[in-house]
């Protein structure tokens, strides 16, 4: 079937692609059940380290999604997930564009959950953004957000893998402070990274470089959700909202996060965007290419006109055989 890699994962088809590496539905065997790996293009000393870090980051929790395992063959690697059928963020904002405020902030509001519980555990994600954020395919239900991708997450107190004028991130989410020389990983820059992704739902657009805040006056956003996505694009972090957990309780107060599913989902639906197995692969792995071996064989009757004739050969042999003994008894006596 597909390329076994690492001597465990079959790979089956590819389900997207991104800087660091190719995303695959892989059959696990050993498992007995379909996987996505990402298959990392390079390994240089600095990726690996982001591997083997992210690697480490194993946090429980429903709105986080942390690697299952990792294997290496030759000079790549690769590491498994559970598949998640909804898309990305940016997938549900290029299918709809904007989104209805109760949709932007019952997201929102999942992903400053999952913000709370890996800043709790010193985590800082660095790379938060719609593409980094999985949806479950939840249809016209209540929608259900998975924060991924974290290599180059690192912890508070760990020293940074890259120095001097590199930065790890994506532009447009990027704190400012994350420019400046000598910068330490703060939870506070994953928070404006999170009011960021607020402007886009809300808007439709990527934020702007200068002034991405200034985007929220042209669009109808209602005045608490509007207050909420401010705190959290603070540029100057001691101004900004502190903590995932203050921003949270800024959401409860606008009375948008909660409520009857087609309330907060109107008339968007999150479709399962994963494709169809390819051709000789089945729900439980790949498909037999031909009948088993311990499959039952039904005896075939030979045809009616068939039959006078075989019974004639059956008598003929018997009756053969026993002109033969009565010969040989003869003979003997």
């Amino acid at each position: 079937m597909g390329d076994i890699f690492a001597g465990r994962y079959e790979l089956v088809d590819p389900l997207g692609e991104g800087g660091a590496g190719v995303v695959w539905r892989v059959w696990d065997p050993r498992g007995q059940r379909y996987l996505a790996a990402k298959v990392l293009r390079q390994v240089d000393a600095a990726s690996l380290l982001r591997f083997i870090r992210e690697q480490t980051v194993r946090i429980e929790h429903p709105h986080v999604l942390t690697p299952l395992g990792w294997a290496g063959e030759d000079a790549k690697v690769l590491f498994t997930m559970p598949i998640v059928r909804g898309g990305s963020m940016a997938t549900l904002i290029g299918d709809f564009g904007p989104l209805p405020p109760r949709l932007a902030a019952t997201l929102l509001d999942q992903l400053l959950e999952a913000l709370d519980q890996i800043h709790g555990q010193g985590v800082v994600h660095r790379d938060v953004k719609p593409a980094n954020l999985l949806l479950d395919a939840t249809g016209a239900a209540r929608p259900h957000l998975r924060l991924s991708d974290f290599g180059v997450a690192t912890a508070v107190d760990e020293p940074r893998l890259t120095h001097g004028p590199v930065t790890l991130g994506t532009r447009g989410y990027l704190a400012p402070e994350c420019h400046q020389p000598g910068w330490e990983p703060d939870p506070r820059a994953d928070l404006y990274a999170a009011g960021m992704v607020a402007v886009e739902m809300v808007t439709g657009t990527r934020p702007s470089l200068s002034r991405p805040l200034d985007a929220l006056a042209g669009v109808a956003v209602p005045e608490g959700l509007a207050e909420v996505i401010r705190g959290l694009g603070e540029f100057d972090p001691a101004r900004r909202t502190p903590t995932a957990a203050r921003a949270r309780q800024g959401l409860a107060l606008t009375g948008l996060v909660g409520g009857d599913p087609a309330d907060v989902v109107g008339e968007i639906e999150i479709f399962d965007q994963v494709p169809e197995l390819p051709t000789g692969w089945g729900p439980d792995g790949p498909e037999a290419a031909a009948q088993p071996a311990s499959a039952a064989v039904t005896p075939q009757s030979p045809p009616p006109e068939d039959r006078a004739g075989l019974l004639l050969a059956v008598a003929l042999l018997v009756g053969g055989g026993l002109v033969l003994l009565l010969a040989a008894y003869l003979a003997w006596g």
